[in-house]
């Protein structure tokens, strides 16, 4: 049983066979044949926060191999409140063959994690987002082919999207640098994992010009995720300057493209111009969301 909460754990390896395997999937996908690998199989989905591209993508995944889905809201689960997150844990663990977890807290997973008899898979917590990372890394492969050396820059607040981003770049060795206004990089705790345990350095600006300067990828992300919503108008102000407009993209390589992991806020931190340009690859991403989530289903849910 492999947990996926938040890659550190993955190797170079680990992430190249995984984009492999979705590949293969997304082209038998295309060709209209669905292997039903997860014939029998039934993945749990619990989320606590609303969702559009991570719970469709799982749940159309799953049932494209085979298998089904049950899905609670946070209201129906009310995890650690009807009862404790640990007996939660252990009672679906006798229902499903895998759970997707989509929480606030990151604590959530990892306790979840730590009881549960069945893979659990990190959809979202406030900390890290594996599986975005896991179809941006796929829809980079499909633009570039070779990742090794692509440079990315991240535009905006040093969140879990920018965690988990900064993880897979290390470990694939793609530069990588985050650009955002003085007080909201990456924080120290996050910084001394990455050392210890990705043994890369963070590239961090505060020059959002200078950071896409010799970028391949632009990467952009809402200033003001869920759960910080009074914080919107403020952190708008803060953010003034590290939007990603038309200016800022006559100042990186013409054929660098835009990615955005969505939703997004059109106006604040990118500009309608660039989502709807032809630079901007945010929607295929999207859709790699799925084909990827279909191969990590494969390795953790397929009979042995």
């Amino acid at each position: 049983m492999q947990h996926v909460l938040d890659l550190l754990d993955w190797d170079k390896l680990d992430l190249l066979k995984l984009l492999k395997e979705a590949a293969k999937l997304k082209k038998a996908h295309l060709r209209g044949k669905n292997e039903p690998l997860l014939a029998g199989r039934v993945l749990g989905l619990i989320f606590e926060k609303p969702s559009l591209r991570t719970r469709v993508s799982f749940q159309a995944a799953v049932a494209q191999l085979g298998g089904g889905s049950v899905f609670l809201n946070g209201a129906e689960a009310a995890l650690g409140k009807r009862e404790s997150i640990g007996d939660f844990a252990r009672t679906i663990s006798q229902y499903v063959d895998a759970v997707v977890l989509r929480t606030f807290q990151h604590q959530t997973v990892e306790e979840f994690a730590r009881f549960a008899a069945i893979p659990v898979i990190n959809g979202l917590s406030d900390y890290y987002h594996p599986c975005q990372v896991l179809g941006d890394l796929l829809t980079m492969q499909e633009n570039f082919g070779a990742l090794e050396g692509k440079r990315i820059a991240f535009i905006g607040d040093g969140n879990n999207v920018a965690r988990s981003l900064a993880i897979v770049c290390g470990k694939l060795k793609m530069p990588f640098v985050l650009a955002s206004p003085r007080g909201f990089g990456f924080d120290r705790p996050f910084q001394d994992l990455y050392r210890r345990l990705v043994n890369g350095v963070l590239n961090e600006t505060t020059d959002a010009p200078k950071a896409v300067r010799d970028a391949d990828v632009i990467y952009t992300d809402v200033w003001t995720s869920m759960g910080q919503e009074d914080q919107a108008s403020t952190r708008r102000k803060h953010f003034d300057g590290f939007q990603v407009n038309l200016q800022l993209l006559k100042q990186a390589p013409k054929e660098a493209l835009v990615m955005h992991c969505l939703p997004a806020h059109r106006g604040d931190e990118i500009t309608d111009e660039v989502l709807d340009g032809d630079r901007c690859i945010a929607f295929p991403q999207a859709g790699n969301r799925m084909h990827a989530q279909k191969a990590l289903l494969a390795r953790l849910m397929q009979p042995k």
